[in-house]
């Protein structure tokens, strides 16, 4: 049996791995800087799970941040990137009946919210 070949690595964990010699050399409080800086990025992503904002691009960020001195981080920022990258690649493959039945639900949503809106007098904007 033939071993199956080894995954390339994102480029984002390459450069990475290349950094984090670098950085391991710099004193405690400017590592200490770039956790904090991590944890709280990725927390506020976690936050942005929930509320409004740009989680799926704010996560990240904290992970590399954190990956420079946690490996874990560096694992869980690897697995992401490799499992964003299939997302990627099955959005790319959808049929064109697929991504018009996707406009159609879409568009049948906004109807139904703006039909409610009407019928139930729900404000659209904030009445002050």
């Amino acid at each position: 049996m033939s071993t199956p070949a080894p995954k390339p690595e994102p480029k984002l964990i390459t450069k990475l791995k290349k950094r984090k010699a670098t950085h391991r050399k710099k004193g405690r409080l400017y590592r200490a800087a770039f956790v904090v800086a991590g944890v709280t990025l990725v927390l506020a992503g976690a936050a942005m799970l929930l509320l409004p904002g740009p989680a799926f691009v704010v996560i990240p960020i904290g992970l590399a941040l954190l990956a420079l001195e946690f490996t874990w981080a560096e694992k869980l920022l690897d697995r992401s990137l490799v499992e964003a990258d299939k997302a990627k690649r099955k959005a790319q493959a959808t049929t064109r009946n697929q991504r018009i039945l996707t406009g159609i639900a879409v568009a049948c949503g906004v109807g139904a919210f703006v039909a409610l809106a009407i019928l139930y007098d729900i404000p659209l904007l904030p009445v002050v």
